[in-house]
């Protein structure tokens, strides 16, 4: 195990039918069990993180906030109906953002200090969104992927954490830059997709630069039956890269818990 640098894991607790699909479809009792599964994952290996969750799947299970607290995480907000930001107007944000808190702030045992984007959705058109996360009074957001993507991604961002404005940091997802540009190497769908030796040698070098991997994981990841139990027609390459590897997730994180040290957001960096 790393015993130099801690690294940060975070989880975005949200339903992948209805965060992924279709943002119409109810919250399906699969949130539920998969965030259940993963917390007992992180337990049995003595790892906690920081946990982005999404309120209308809070709303639909109260007692999974409790939860999350109870095991040593760290509770912040993914907002409340997963809608990216370049899709609301400023004044939808902050509403959406507002609910989000309020829902979260009567479950939670703990302060709210952080938010992440749905689909990392700060991005240069969207930057009027850290001006309301300062005036809702939280600390850090985790939204910017500093990549080329073609659903997401912020070229050319600063890769470290730093501060944004005063009072508000800005935490990206970790990156690799290989032949002249930045590599996701940071989780969720890299992370089923990509091998596992890829995934070890990215944190190892982020490492060995001085600097600590900010993952992301969905618990929907460890569902290998949920797509093809899915009644709905789904497109043949949504279905493929949403369903590739999911088998074979658990037995990846539990593999980089035991050979790294992970914390919470909040444990790791003081914003």
């Amino acid at each position: 195990m790393d015993t130099e640098i801690t690294n940060i894991l975070t989880v975005d607790v949200e339903d992948w039918q209805q965060s992924t699909l279709d943002p119409s479809l109810p919250i399906s009792e699969r949130a539920l069990r998969n965030t259940r599964r993963m917390l007992d994952i992180l337990s049995a290996c003595g790892a906690q993180g920081t946990f982005f969750i999404q309120t209308l799947v809070a709303e639909k299970y109260p007692e999974l906030v409790g939860e999350i607290a109870r095991g040593g995480h760290e509770i912040a907000t993914h907002g409340h109906g997963h809608i990216p930001l370049f899709k609301l107007t400023p004044d939808a944000f902050a509403a959406d953002l507002q609910l989000s808190l309020k829902i979260l702030k009567s479950l939670s045992p703990h302060p709210i200090r952080g938010y992440r984007a749905p689909d990392f959705s700060i991005r240069k058109d969207t930057l009027w969104a850290w001006e309301i996360l300062k005036d809702q009074g939280l600390r850090y957001s985790s939204s910017i992927y500093p990549i080329r993507g073609r659903r997401y991604g912020f070229p050319g961002f600063k890769e470290q954490p730093h501060e944004v404005g005063k009072g508000l940091w800005e935490i990206p997802l970790s990156t690799i830059r290989l032949a002249g540009r930045n590599w996701p190497v940071a989780g969720g769908g890299y992370f089923r997709i990509f091998p596992l030796w890829f995934t070890r040698w990215a944190i190892r070098r982020l490492n060995r630069e001085g600097r600590p991997a900010v993952v992301y994981l969905h618990p929907y990841e460890l569902d290998a039956r949920e797509i093809r139990q899915f009644r709905r027609r789904i497109p043949s390459l949504l279905y493929l890269t949403q369903s590739l590897n999911r088998s074979r997730t658990e037995a990846k994180i539990r593999t980089l818990l035991r050979e790294f040290k992970f914390r919470p957001i909040q444990e790791t960096i003081s914003p």
